[in-house]
């Protein structure tokens, strides 16, 4: 997968707009979005203080949408259009239907559990092979999670100084109402997949546009 390698408060700043790229740190640091004066006065980044934005079009706000979603689930355009597929192809709402996948990826279902920090960090920790799924060891992060599933750090990793840190902010943050995780024993439980209003960090995000703009 193609990776970002730059700072990722530069990412959130483009947006104007939150998108959690790491992960629970972006609620316990200083964040740009925060300072709204200094980011009024300052304009996007790479751009001179008091730079105009031109109106965008009304594909550029459908392409922008859709951007800032891939970006917070580390989702390619490849792998991002056959979801869309899977989501039109089912009963209900395509954009619900959209989120609901996206959130059912093990990367997110790991991050979810406070197993990880951020999602790209629960990729490396599935990449490497510290996790479970229903007892067996799974290594890919997109991985579909479905309801009833357990997953688990495995036996030689629960002493893992970056899974151990992680779970210290599960007291602070929660754990998501369809998830249920036993701290103790480094695993959780997927008791339902999410409804559209339970994901609260994607608040401030339209996935009707998407949908319009797959539709074209």
């Amino acid at each position: 997968m193609a990776r970002y390698l730059q700072a990722k408060c530069r990412r959130c700043r483009a947006e104007n707009q939150k998108l959690f790229l790491k992960g629970e740190r972006c609620s316990t640091v200083k964040c740009p979005i925060d300072k709204k004066d200094s980011l009024l006065r300052k304009g996007p980044p790479g751009k001179a203080t008091g730079f105009r934005m031109k109106k965008m079009s009304v594909f550029g706000i459908q392409l922008k949408e859709k951007q800032k979603v891939k970006q917070m689930y580390g989702v390619l355009e490849r792998q991002f259009r056959r979801y869309f597929r899977l989501a039109n192809a089912q009963k209900g709402v395509t954009g619900d239907n959209l989120v609901r996948i996206l959130e059912s990826r093990l990367d997110n279902i790991v991050y979810r559990m406070h197993f990880a920090t951020s999602r790209s960090q629960a990729r490396q920790i599935i990449l490497h092979g510290h996790i479970n799924v229903n007892g067996r060891k799974v290594d890919i992060p997109s991985y579909n999670v479905k309801e009833g599933d357990v997953i688990s750090v495995k036996e030689r990793s629960k002493k893992s100084v970056v899974i151990l840190d992680a779970l210290k902010l599960i007291n602070s943050q929660g754990v998501v109402p369809w998830l249920e995780v036993d701290i103790d024993n480094g695993k959780g439980v997927v008791k339902q997949l999410p409804r559209r209003s339970e994901v609260l960090d994607l608040a401030n995000i339209n996935e009707q546009l998407i949908v319009e703009l797959y539709s074209k």
